[in-house]
């Protein structure tokens, strides 16, 4: 029953799975994939961003948790530290394991997969998602739906690690599972990231008979920046004026049952003042800017627009929220944002703490909670779910 480790890559500046891949790590499990520059121009960007004191050097308590297994791997001289060189060699090595064919974590044996099914009516391969489907259908009733969102600060990641989260809840014969693409920054601007997954959601429930889906059943699951597009699937469903009008199915709601959100940017124009290590206060090139085309400060009305906390109201889908109290990138303020104008709008909220997690986290005991919350919204079975806070080992 374990799940696939909620780290992701809101920004490009997080390690990739080519990093992963040379330290043993399965890069499966990395919520969000980066698109970036050459190998060496991002591993020099990586190591610039994880040298918290600047002294050219990386500890183990400057690698965020997810890699601090791998450390001694890294270090090849032993000297209690990773040097830059060090560094760049473990990405280069990575990048060599991938482009030898690395695939990462198979397809589970109990999961059928229908790839790159084209939900907008385009060739864009950005525009397309994947469906999986368990090969042992538990019962005769329509199967609910789990919808993954990646992750990859806009502006990287794509859909293909979905399976790794998802996986799980298929293969046990209860549920489909899908894990959808959406144009990135470098081809379009917001409002094109959630036309797109509002398109794929109308999608599903358009082929909903087809594939034995319940289309009234149907929860979403993202990292940072998919944590931000499916807490904006859950609190917009309601608002026509954000749906867009991209595929066949106009016809078709994208409302949402459930929505679990893992450290997702939830209000644009208070993130900007909190603390974090992306300098969101100057520049275009930080991952807010690119999606809205520009400076928050510069951009609030398209900022307000793209926080899901503006669409809150009565009525929206069920939120589980967690978060790390360290997070650098997306602060836990934001998570506290959200969970308290849902419960002001009564609607079903909880907050997971991940005590002292960073941006990115596992645990089994969040785990069983997150299986306890989506068989609850989507499959009736009765849990009550005391979200107490989760101490991520530190050290």
């Amino acid at each position: 029953m374990q799940l696939s480790p909620a780290l992701s890559g809101f920004s490009q500046h997080l390690m990739n799975k080519h990093v992963l891949l040379a330290l043993g790590l399965p890069f499966t499990a990395v919520l969000a994939q980066q698109t970036a520059p050459p190998t060496t121009t991002r591993g020099l960007r990586q190591f610039e961003v994880m040298d918290v004191n600047k002294d050219g050097k990386l500890s183990r308590m400057e690698l965020p948790e997810r890699f601090r297994e791998g450390f001694a791997r890294a270090d090849t001289n032993n000297d209690g530290s990773i040097s830059k060189e060090e560094h760049l060699a473990v990405v280069n090595r990575g990048q060599q394991q991938t482009k030898n064919g690395a695939q990462g974590r198979p397809l589970p044996p109990g999961v059928e997969a229908l790839r790159d099914l084209p939900y907008a009516e385009t060739d864009n391969p950005r525009q397309k998602l994947d469906l999986f489907l368990p090969k042992a259908h538990k019962g005769d009733k329509p199967l609910p739906v789990i919808v993954f969102i990646h992750g990859g600060g806009w502006r990287g990641g794509d859909k293909n690690g979905g399976i790794g989260n998802v996986g799980r809840f298929v293969e046990s014969g209860e549920y489909a599972g899908a894990s959808i693409g959406y144009r990135l920054t470098n081809e379009a601007q917001w409002p094109a990231q959630i036309h797109d997954c509002k398109a794929a959601i109308r999608w599903i429930k358009a082929h909903a008979k087809e594939y034995n889906l319940d289309a009234t059943k149907i929860g979403v699951w993202g990292t940072s920046a998919g944590g931000h597009l499916v807490s904006f699937l859950g609190t917009s469903g309601d608002v026509k004026e954000l749906e867009g009008t991209l595929g066949e199915h106009l016809d078709q709601n994208s409302r949402v049952t459930c929505v679990m959100n893992f450290f997702g940017p939830e209000n644009f124009l208070t993130m900007v003042r909190q603390p974090s290590t992306v300098d969101r206060t100057k520049g275009n090139d930080y991952p807010e800017a690119l999606l809205l085309g520009g400076p928050v400060q510069e951009k609030e009305a398209a900022a307000k627009e793209a926080s899901p906390v503006t669409h809150v109201s009565k009525g929206d889908a069920a939120f589980f929220t967690a978060h790390g109290t360290k997070d650098p990138l997306v602060p836990f303020a934001q998570a506290q944002e959200i969970h308290a104008a849902l419960q002001k709008a009564e609607v079903p909220s909880l907050l997971q703490e991940m005590t002292n997690g960073g941006h990115g986290f596992r645990s089994p005991i969040l785990d069983e909670r997150v299986k306890q919350f989506f068989d609850l919204h989507l499959r009736g079975i009765p849990a009550e779910i005391v979200p107490t806070p989760i101490v991520i080992d530190g050290k």
